[in-house]
């Protein structure tokens, strides 16, 4: 599922299961719980409904494209896109805690945790380093004189 070398260890994909079980379950929540999912919504935002369904599609696509080494990175970085999105509701529900019976600490601690989320996101769906040279190994100096001559050498008078 999340195995294999380019990942680096096993923190690595460890984070990019937590990633996945998030944005899955999440995802999952926003049809099954759709009337809770809407509420948290803040009024400004037209038509909640679609933003819940739409939010929970894109959770899914997100959880399916980091399993995924081809799609992983892309995967994150709408992830990421996604998670600052919603944002707003979590500022909502901050300021408007009575109208959700969950704690006001929690809430305020939510934003930072969701800041600990972004930056898990990037560090386990990123390209590694070591995979991204391997990827362009093929197109290393010595053969560049091969596909292009004169590439490697100024110009010559004619």
């Amino acid at each position: 599922m999340v195995g294999g070398a380019e990942h680096g260890s096993i923190a690595r994909r460890f984070g990019l299961g937590f990633v996945f079980l998030w944005f899955f379950i999440g995802g999952i929540a926003h049809f099954a719980l759709t009337p809770l999912e809407m509420s948290i919504v803040p009024p400004y935002v037209p038509n909640p409904r679609l933003v819940v369904l739409l939010s929970g599609v894109f959770e899914l696509l997100g959880a399916a494209g980091i399993l995924h080494r081809r799609t992983r990175s892309a995967a994150g970085w709408g992830l990421i896109a996604l998670t600052i999105a919603v944002t707003p509701a979590n500022v909502y529900m901050m300021e408007h805690p009575e109208r959700f019976g969950v704690p006001y600490a929690l809430l305020v601690a939510r934003l930072p945790l969701q800041g600990a989320l972004l930056a898990l996101i990037w560090w386990s769906t990123r390209r590694s380093p070591r995979s991204s040279s391997l990827g362009s190994s093929s197109l290393g100096s010595s053969n560049r004189g091969a596909t292009n001559p004169g590439a490697s050498h100024p110009e010559r008078p004619r």
